[in-house]
């Protein structure tokens, strides 16, 4: 239990929401790769169709507010630090598809120049921050608001948009690394990749999230909305599709 413990912090420690290379094995990077692959194909096809003429700049203003608001790093005790990804955000305002095009150009870029991020990893952290993130925070959002048009709930729902979808992202990569040592061990059965398991990886990744960086993407979604919907409340694609 001690020993547990002790693997919680030094996790906790180490890692955030960009995988970095060395912690994911052949057999869950090569995979994530291919459905990150097919989910941003996907998305091109469906950006064709969705988004208008007059949405254009709006798509490149979203890659460049979430490239921004990510590498604004928030520290925590210990000495790592963490951030908001814009998920979904941009998924309330323009659509998930949409998003998951913006925040994957966002991420490959940060692993290729910046650094942020394996190059091993851009599979698993496109899936986790543009793939699962944009459809949770969208989904969240409409379920809760409902049918109302404005108002407290629509402000609530959005900061829950924020707050679940990047804490359900978290999880994910929570699974990722603690999944390791079961598929992915040497002859003598050490770990070959992130040695840290489930009861471990799990709760780090949803502890670290929970407790602050997904409230912060819960309020910078909240007051964000809240702009759109008093100035531009016709682009908002999650709106706008009640009155279609």
């Amino acid at each position: 239990m001690c020993h547990e413990g002790a693997a919680f912090v030094v996790f906790y420690l180490e890692v955030t929401m960009h995988i970095p290379d060395g912690y994911l094995s052949p057999q869950t990077f090569i995979p994530l790769y291919g459905v990150s692959a097919g989910f941003i194909g996907l998305a091109l096809r469906k950006m064709k169709k969705e988004l208008s003429h007059k949405q254009i700049p709006y798509l490149a203003m979203a890659a460049a507010f979430s490239f921004l608001i990510m590498m604004f790093n928030i520290p925590i005790p210990g000495g790592t630090s963490g951030h908001a990804v814009g998920g979904a955000i941009i998924a309330i305002l323009l659509g998930p598809w949409v998003a998951v095009v913006a925040l994957s150009v966002v991420l490959i870029i940060q692993a290729l120049i910046f650094g942020d991020g394996g190059i091993t990893a851009i599979g698993a952290n496109c899936f986790n921050m543009a793939v699962v993130m944009p459809f949770v925070s969208y989904w969240t959002f409409r379920i809760i608001r409902g049918k109302e048009k404005a108002g407290l709930r629509t402000l609530a729902a959005s900061f829950l948009a924020g707050y679940v979808g990047l804490s359900v992202a978290a999880l994910f990569a929570g699974i990722e690394f603690g999944i390791q040592p079961i598929i992915a061990a040497g002859p003598d059965g050490r770990p070959l990749y992130a040695p840290y398991p489930l009861s471990v990886a799990v709760p780090a990744m949803a502890f670290q999230h929970m407790l602050l960086f997904s409230v912060i993407e819960g309020m910078v979604t909240a007051m964000l909305l809240k702009h759109f919907m008093k100035n531009e409340a016709e682009l908002i694609y999650a709106m706008r599709e009640d009155r279609d």
